[in-house]
């Protein structure tokens, strides 16, 4: 299936859900504000009202909400996780991206968005999910690391994979500054995700997401 938005004004309306800094969430705002990007940020939500992704959103005239997250430490408890839903289906959200938000989401959430949640995580994907994958490439030894753009499904940084770049490790790294690295590759895979996505480029097969041609009129 191919997967595109449906808006009227041409532009793909994006939900942002997000825990902390909030950086691959400026990327896409700076994306959208210079024109590279199709779409607009309608709704950032967080878990945590202290993100700093709640300030660059409203920097940036972004609506901001705070929503707790309940007893749970890593995921929102049913009826918040409705309470998420209804936020993104009220603003008209046709994409939802995840920009470290540290939660796992589930089938409420998946239902009502099939094929349109992503996630940016900081290694080559299926090496190295969950937290600190900077870190755990590092450890192992790794030469190459990087990042990975991939739909959401049920399962921890398990979904299907859209875009991937490589990082080189270098001798002196330390997992700071590999990480920092990698911080940079994301941004730029991030976006170019969503680009494929609001231009209608992306076929979903099973696993495998498909990359179309871009256009002529593109």
């Amino acid at each position: 299936m191919n997967v595109k938005a449906d808006n009227p004004d041409g532009k793909t309306a994006i939900g942002v859900l997000a825990s902390g800094r909030g950086t691959n969430l400026q990327a896409v705002i700076d994306a959208t504000a210079s024109g590279e990007l199709p779409a607009r940020v309608t709704v950032v939500l967080s878990d945590n009202e202290d993100a700093f992704a709640l300030e660059r959103a409203r920097r940036a005239g972004v609506q901001a909400l705070h929503i707790p997250p309940g007893r749970f430490r890593t995921k929102l408890e049913p009826e918040i996780e409705r309470r998420y839903v209804e936020a993104l289906i009220d603003r008209g959200v046709d994409l939802v991206l995840l920009a470290g938000f540290m939660r796992v989401l589930h089938g409420d959430f998946l239902r009502a968005f099939p094929d349109r949640i992503m996630n940016i995580h900081p290694s080559l994907l299926p090496s190295f999910p969950g937290l600190n994958a900077q870190k755990q490439a590092w450890d192992y030894g790794v030469k190459v690391a990087g990042c990975t753009v991939h739909l959401v499904n049920d399962t921890v940084d398990g979904g299907a994979i859209i875009l991937q770049r490589a990082v080189q490790v270098m001798e002196d790294d330390t997992p700071d500054t590999l990480a920092a690295r990698i911080l940079k590759e994301e941004h730029r895979c991030y976006v170019d995700a969503v680009g494929l996505f609001c231009r209608g480029r992306l076929k979903i097969e099973g696993r495998r997401v498909r990359v179309l041609p871009a256009s002529p009129s593109a």
